[in-house]
């Protein structure tokens, strides 16, 4: 069941919060009231002695909207391709596209050139090139963090969090990701699949996340906008989870998992919810405290 967060500062649409127990999938109806902003320039007192000391992030869509900013981006290179003698329409070659990247995966760097090889018989170097730096122009334009993220994760470093990423992207495409949204000096660690060597739901990255920060899984929260993968998988490794849904609104392009979702301890529709799930679990009554 879910509980309806009383209205924020104005501007701020809080959305609607779930609320459970970690390794559960019934949540309880929780009421979380309205967070008061601190002051700019304010000190934001320490929290020393608290239950939760972590945060793990995913990356793509939760900290950013990266099928947004991947369709843009193609978008952007089609247009610049069919300007140079492309014999197809903007959606003939999107579809052509995000059909590549469904079979050889979505971090695959050489998608125009099968492309090309695949619609016009060769790799033509003039479309090549128009496509590949329009592209880049176009994510450059389009990479940018969700709402209220900034805000969020400048609150939590204030308040003394441990703060990861792990994600299932090839550690260069990860940072670059990263450096462009401004967010390469923000974290304690960041795992990739680099360094896991594994995939969500495996919880090999959020186990290996857990011991480089010296945090128990109890003390420790993930947020994602996959049920199937960071959901399943923080469960697995023990942690609370909180369901991103505001970054799972996906286009008909995403390559989901056809498969039962594992629900979460908490969903958040807005990026600045977390912030009253750390209060929840931080609270009196958290999950953890010993009575």
């Amino acid at each position: 069941m879910f509980s309806k967060i009383a209205a924020g500062p104005p501007g701020i649409n809080r959305g609607t919060a779930g609320v459970g127990s970690p390794g559960t999938s019934q949540g309880k109806q929780v009421s979380i009231g309205p967070r008061e902003q601190p002051m700019k320039g304010a000190a934001v007192p320490q929290q020393v002695d608290r239950h939760i000391q972590a945060v793990i992030f995913d990356l793509d869509n939760t900290l950013t909207d990266f099928m947004k900013a991947k369709e843009n981006s193609i978008t952007a290179a089609v247009d610049a391709m069919i300007d140079v003698g492309l014999p197809l329409s903007r959606e003939e070659a999107t579809e052509k596209i995000f059909a590549i990247y469904k079979d050889k995966g979505i971090e695959h760097q050489r998608v125009f050139n099968i492309f090309l090889e695949q619609t016009v018989g060769r790799v033509d170097h003039r479309m090549l090139a128009a496509g590949v730096v329009s592209y880049r122009r176009g994510r450059e334009g389009s990479l940018v963090p969700y709402p209220h993220a900034k805000m969020v994760l400048n609150r939590l470093l204030k308040e003394g969090y441990k703060l990861a990423v792990v994600s299932d992207a090839p550690g260069f495409e990860a940072w670059l990701r990263l450096t462009a949204l401004g967010l390469q000096h923000t974290f304690d660690l960041v795992l990739t699949f680099d360094e896991t060597g594994s995939h969500k739901p495996d919880p090999a990255g959020f186990l290996m996340a857990l011991e480089r920060l010296g945090v128990e899984a109890e003390n420790a929260v993930v947020i994602g906008d996959w049920k199937e993968r960071d959901i399943l998988g923080g469960r697995n490794a023990g942690l609370h989870t909180v369901y991103a849904r505001y970054g799972d609104q996906y286009s008909k392009y995403a390559d989901k998992i056809e498969s039962e979702p594992t629900e979460p301890d908490f969903v958040a529709d807005d990026l600045l919810q977390l912030l009253d799930v750390l209060d929840h679990l931080n609270g009196p009554d958290h999950p953890g405290k010993e009575t």
